[in-house]
Order: C-alpha cells, then structure tokens, then sequence
C-alpha cells in the first residue's frame, strides 16, 4: 500500500518532523510532498480537504486519507525503535487528542520559524517525494 506524508514545506517543525520520520523510516514505506504542491492540491480536492489550510499534516494510505492526531499517529506506529508505542494514544478521545495537535499547530511558525521556500530534498531522499 502506498503511503504519503502532505506536509507544510515552509515550516521548520515540519520539515524537523520529516527529517525525523526519513531517518525512522528504515523500510521506506512513507513518500513526501508539500501541501502547497500541485500533487497535494489534487489529493486534497479529491479528499474533500481545504487546498488553502496547511495547519495539519495529512496522510494517505491507498484510498483512505488521515488529518491531525490521527495522522501523527498513523505514522508513528510504522516507524523504527519504540514509536509505535504511540499509537497507543489513539484510544485518547479525538477531541482531545486534536486540541493538543492544533496548539501545535497554530503556534509553529512562532515556535520554530518558517522558511522562504519549500523543503528542497537533497539527491539521496529525491526518490521518496513526489
């Protein structure tokens, strides 16, 4: 099953995030692409999703497509050492578990900064975004 990781590729904290799943990522199941790109456009419109909202990271996973926590989450349980211990956390109400993600997210930029321009992958990670 193909799985893709729509991140904001102007923001530190999620470029820091892919970085981190990239190197957790031993068996390359995870693809990447910038939410502002024209691939994320198109998946986002068919998903139903706003094209202009990059506050979540979105993940699909063959013909489903996962926002917020639950994608975070989704993510984690793949990946190497004890993050898929995570997952557990999915249990969590997601009313709540999103109020603690759009914290996050609303405070990003303010955190950890913003770039000029997207995440440009560098010739070994090439082949893992679209």
């Amino acid at each position: 099953m193909e799985r893709i990781i729509l991140f904001d590729g102007v923001c530190n904290f999620c470029n820091a995030s892919i970085n981190f799943v990239m190197d957790h990522d031993p068996k390359y199941q995870f693809k990447f692409a910038a939410l502002q790109s024209d691939f994320a456009r198109e998946k986002l419109t068919k998903a139903g999703l706003n094209t202009n909202d990059f506050d979540s990271v979105v993940l699909i996973e063959g013909d489903k497509v996962y926002t917020r926590s639950t994608a975070a989450l989704r993510i984690a349980r793949l990946l190497s050492g004890a993050w898929p211990l995570m997952y557990g956390f999915v249990i969590v109400p997601p009313f709540i578990r999103n109020a603690i993600y759009d914290l996050v997210a609303r405070n990003r930029y303010r955190w950890f900064g913003k770039s000029e321009n997207c995440r440009l992958p560098s010739p070994e990670e090439r082949a893992r975004f679209i």
